[in-house]
């Protein structure tokens, strides 16, 4: 008989299943706890019912797992410091979605080298979210492959879905299954509309095909999930976090019969790729949030030990400790500078009675 099965596939490798993979690396009764309550936090800021901002800080995408628990040192201080006004979460991103090709991220290809061990991937990742939880810091992923949160959705305190994903049925479904908040980001042209929509079908029930962690397939039916949200980044026009925009996405939300909860992201098309120009953006949000903008609910910042990214190069070796391989990021230094200053001006608004001074 021909073979007319798997047509394209070179090979097939056996993959541990996300159950053996928590019979290695279990999570602990006083880290579930820990989880459970950065998980209440998140929700109840996304909700509205904290209001403190969500800060989620980090990496634009994690390469070198000793820079990353560094790093998580760093911001653990940090956090603890501005505790009052912000709740920071790291952005712990292990899988990078591409418009063509490049390096797809620690979990699909953790030797940097195109030879593709997601075992490996699978493992440092879990490992290191571990690390990280342990530290004192909640942890926040881009869920891109379906199959992955199987691997890591206990360790996590909050998500999003990127752009390239956001009209996808498949991530709709999922999200609205998932135990941690969703954030759902713009098109990358800009336009609102798949992200509302997106996020008011996740926060309904949906049925959907999936692995249990046991490997077997299964079909999942969720509850739906309460505390979706939408991710400002900017799009192909430019920059979408100015007050226009914010009301525009919130009346769009509250059209759509769902909670007006936005997150500004300071990078990607909000800072024109432009590292640098993350300090702008979060001064705009800062002033927004000052004058009364109650529908935003946080902001993120692409952030590293060093500022600037850096290409991958054939000798590993020759990586610069702390530098982003993937978009460019702020140094440690501006990072702290500018959300403990952000975090005085929320502050000062706050003891204020939630007034500024009218220019």
């Amino acid at each position: 008989m021909k073979n007319i099965q798997d047509v394209r596939i070179r090979t097939i490798e056996s993959l541990i299943t996300p159950a053996e993979m928590e019979g290695i690396c279990p999570v602990s009764d006083e880290e579930a706890e820990r989880i459970a309550s950065y998980r209440h936090s998140v929700n109840a800021i996304i909700k509205g019912e904290d209001s403190r901002l969500l800060a989620v800080i980090g990496p634009c995408s994690i390469h070198d797992p000793s820079a990353a628990l560094d790093y998580a040192r760093r911001l653990r201080k940090l956090a603890d410091a501005v505790s009052d006004v912000f709740f920071i979460v790291m952005r712990t991103y292990f899988e990078k979605p591409r418009t063509a090709l490049g390096w797809k991220g620690l979990i699909i290809d953790p030797d940097m080298d195109e030879s593709c061990n997601i075992e490996k991937g699978l493992m440092i990742a879990r490992r290191l979210l571990m690390d990280i939880t342990d530290i004192g810091l909640p942890v926040g992923c881009e869920v891109l492959d379906p199959i992955v949160p199987q691997y890591t959705d206990e360790l996590m305190s909050w998500s999003s879905i990127g752009a390239r994903t956001t009209e996808s049925q498949t991530h709709r479904s999922l999200a609205s299954g998932l135990s941690v908040a969703v954030g759902f980001k713009n098109s990358t042209s800009g336009d609102l509309t798949a992200a509302v929509n997106a996020a008011k079908a996740a926060s309904n029930p949906a049925s959907f095909i999936g692995v249990r962690r046991d490997g077997r397939l299964a079909v999942f039916r969720s509850a739906g999930n309460d505390a979706t949200h939408l991710i400002l980044r900017g799009g192909d026009q430019g920059p979408n976090y100015y007050e226009d925009d914010v009301e525009e996405a919130a009346s769009a939300m509250e059209k759509a019969g769902i909670r007006a909860s936005i997150i500004i992201d300071c990078s990607h098309q909000n800072s024109r790729k432009d590292y640098t120009r993350q300090k702008r953006v979060l001064r705009s949000v800062i002033d927004q949030v000052r004058w009364g903008e109650s529908c935003i609910r946080g902001f993120m910042l692409e952030s590293n030990i060093s500022p600037g990214s850096q290409k991958i190069p054939k000798d590993l070796g020759k990586l610069e400790y702390g530098v982003s391989v993937t978009d460019g990021c702020i140094g440690w230094e501006e990072t702290e500078r500018i959300v403990m200053n952000a975090a005085s001006l929320v502050r000062e608004a706050r003891d204020n009675g939630g007034k500024v001074e009218i220019l």
